[in-house]
């Protein structure tokens, strides 16, 4: 899951609630998969399904797009596509730079979804010097005194920080002081940013300690059925992001 501090207000200018926006990812990616089937149209139930929320919460959200669907008949899946496409700022393209590129950097500049996404890895950088020059996933690795000039050159306003906890808020303050405007944190830090400047955290400890919350609930509740004695109950983590029910690390 993707989490983190929000730090515009609860509510876009627009009028649609950030907990809406969060879900509007997982709406296209199941859109996308119809539209792959050839499928025209969806109904609110299916696409609730396949996107795993309810309908009326479904139906609550695309209100906000002004998209109602046509009863007896559903949702157009094309248009659809193109409607929260355009919603999310995906009909252009968006370029990105990865800051930190040991293992978890490597593998999210090797990740093949980013394209199909609309978005484009602009640069890689880290602060290492033997990794200044050498190529990954068809980019040379840039070192991190250039991330200013990096950064104005590529027209970049999305960083994403994998770096060691200990150097993310430099790396995230300079990236700021270049003009970058969203971050997705990786490092296992809380970042401080000025207002007008969005970070999304994704740590995986944090869905890892939910999952094993879940499965203590599911063992204690199997040794309630069969009799035997409950464990002490543990609180989950209360970190879960807008509604505490929106999944979804990185697309699929």
């Amino acid at each position: 899951m993707a989490t983190g501090r929000n730090h515009r207000p609860a509510t876009r200018s627009r009028g649609i609630p950030e907990a809406t926006v969060a879900r509007l990812p997982l709406y296209l990616r199941a859109l996308t998969a119809l539209s792959e089937r050839s499928v025209p149209t969806v109904s609110s139930e299916e696409l609730a399904s396949a996107a795993g929320v309810n309908s009326a919460k479904l139906r609550k959200d695309f209100s906000y797009l002004g998209s109602y669907g046509t009863r007896g008949v559903g949702y157009d899946v094309e248009y659809l596509v193109y409607q929260i496409s355009r919603e999310l700022g995906l009909t252009q393209d968006w370029p990105v730079v990865i800051v930190g590129i040991g293992n978890l950097g490597a593998a999210l500049a090797n990740y093949g979804g980013f394209a199909s996404r609309g978005f484009r890895v602009a640069a890689l950088i880290d602060a290492d010097h033997a990794m200044t020059g050498t190529q990954v996933a068809g980019l040379p690795v840039q070192h991190v005194d250039d991330l200013e000039t990096i950064i104005r050159t590529n027209g970049v306003s999305i960083g994403v920080i994998t770096t060691p906890g200990g150097a993310a808020q430099q790396v995230c303050d300079r990236l700021v002081g270049a003009g970058v405007t969203s971050i997705l944190n990786f490092a296992p830090t809380v970042l401080s940013v000025p207002d007008g400047v969005d970070v999304r955290k994704v740590d995986l400890s944090i869905e890892l300690q939910i999952l094993a919350f879940h499965e203590q609930r599911k063992a204690t509740d199997e040794l309630a059925r069969n009799g035997g004695p409950a464990p002490a109950p543990v609180d989950a983590p209360d970190d879960q992001g807008p509604e505490g029910d929106i999944p979804a690390v990185m697309p699929a």
